[in-house]
């Protein structure tokens, strides 16, 4: 049978998802809904079928009709990208059981490892540090005052099965986690479908890494280096970088090590990212595995020549890797702004509308994966991201030089964006010498505060 892959997403993903295809010769087949009808992705696949109304349930969250889309196009895979249904065991159990490849890992994989509790558990069996905190799911508010007194503040309540920065509360003393718990719990309850919470110490200023990783099913594990998200807002990425400025290579050396460990504890196959927290110490804490392809993935496709997306499929289509670990090298140095579609002078809120005038920057070792076009409508119905802006250079200080370059001459009328920001955030001193936590952003926007004001 010819082999032929439905993409179940939409956006930029989307996009980078059949240009990988259509390089390897293997047919796309584009899914959207109603709002989409317009969009880059469905005007470039071989074939696209709408599935359901603009509302994500409608749509990009409806199994069913994701899965009769795969059958009546005659695709033997899906390949879910990131969001919606990419990390969610029901709908990978579902395609196995259609006999449709999914491009992941395995059902039993993926609920092994996203599950938050179930994956700190595997991580510390693996001999593996992890954060302290509760045991499990924390049921009650009683039992959580407990547990906040023998971790002691400040603590974080997370979601089970969260992700995407989201059902993430951080707490700072029992009258906040009396005000909280119960919130927290109702905001895993709307976004992942699961109210279980469990409680985790607060490693204050800590240093967000993360480490790819990609395995075939002949159990080859490789890693790819580590990335650098400490540059965050609410919980979310911002900014990313490979090789982290923070960084030796002593820790480089141990992350990568406990990464793959991890993946072959689980039987782990395809692409996936393993979290660390780092402390000032630079001693590393396990926070958990996203089981898909990451937005950041181009930063490390850049520092390593490899086409992360196509060993994805290949490794679905039963083929081996093409590389192996002493392959692996780390050249010059890579950062990846997100521009979202948002107004920084009020709060960052949302920014639907036509794109009017839009000039994308190029040049050597500058990538943009976007899906955006002009007279392109912006809908209101799902993620923000217009577009990720990718710069590679010999060195740090070049890439930063390069991105602020391309961060001038991209230009989009029509709607608000946080182009501003991240220009800004290439000329902060503390950004500039590698010098940056989690805590970054927050403070850096307080330190602009009255430009928002003029």
């Amino acid at each position: 049978m010819q082999n032929k892959v439905l993409i179940a997403n939409r956006g930029e993903i989307a996009i980078r998802i059949i240009r990988a295809l259509k390089e390897l010769g293997i047919g796309q087949v584009a899914v959207y809904s109603k709002a989409d009808a317009d969009s880059l992705h469905v005007k470039l696949a071989d074939e696209a079928i709408c599935i359901g109304e603009a509302p994500s349930a409608d749509s990009y969250l409806n199994m069913t009709n994701l899965i009769s889309a795969a059958i009546s196009t005659g695709c033997n895979a899906i390949h879910p990208g990131y969001g919606f249904l990419a990390e969610n065991e029901k709908f990978a159990e579902m395609v196995e059981k259609c006999n449709i490849k999914f491009i992941g890992p395995s059902s039993e994989v993926i609920h092994q490892l996203g599950n938050k509790i179930e994956a700190k558990r595997l991580a510390r069996e693996a001999g593996i540090p992890v954060v302290e905190g509760s045991d499990g799911v924390v049921e009650n508010l009683e039992t959580a005052i407990k547990v906040a007194k023998r971790v002691t503040y400040p603590i974080l309540i997370k979601a089970r099965n969260g992700g995407g920065g989201k059902g993430i509360s951080i707490i700072k003393n029992e009258n906040e986690l009396i005000k909280m718990f119960e919130l927290t719990r109702q905001e895993a309850k709307a976004n992942f479908g699961d109210s279980g919470v469990y409680i985790e110490k607060y490693i204050e200023n800590p240093h967000h890494i993360e480490v790819q990783i990609i395995a075939d099913s002949f159990g080859n594990i490789v890693h790819l280096g580590e990335r650098d998200c400490s540059v965050q807002r609410r919980n979310q990425k911002v900014i990313e970088e490979s090789p982290s400025p923070y960084v030796d290579d002593e820790l480089r050396a141990k992350l990568g090590d406990a990464a793959v460990r991890l993946a072959k504890s689980v039987g782990y196959e395809n692409a996936g990212t393993v979290e660390f927290l780092v402390d000032k110490d630079k001693k590393f804490y396990f926070i958990e595995m996203n089981t898909r392809i990451q937005v950041e993935h181009p930063v490390t496709e850049m520092v390593t020549g490899i086409d992360i997306v196509k060993e994805q499929i290949r490794v679905a289509y039963n083929s081996g890797l093409s590389f192996s670990q002493k392959d692996v090298v780390i050249s010059g140095h890579s950062i990846e702004c997100r521009l979202n579609a948002e107004d920084p002078y009020n709060n960052f809120r949302p920014s639907p509308g036509v794109v009017k005038n839009l000039v994308v920057p190029g040049g050597p070792g500058v990538r943009v994966d976007t899906h955006i076009y002009n007279n392109y409508m912006v809908p209101p119905y799902y993620d923000s991201m217009l577009a990720k802006l990718i710069v590679h250079a010999p060195t740090r200080k070049e890439a930063i030089r390069k991105m602020r370059v391309a961060l001038e001459q991209f230009l989009i009328d029509g709607i608000m964006t946080n182009i501003e920001i991240l220009y800004l955030i290439m000329h902060n001193t503390h950004f500039v010498r590698g010098i940056y936590d989690t805590n970054f952003v927050s403070e850096f926007l307080e330190s602009i505060k009255d430009k928002f004001n003029e």
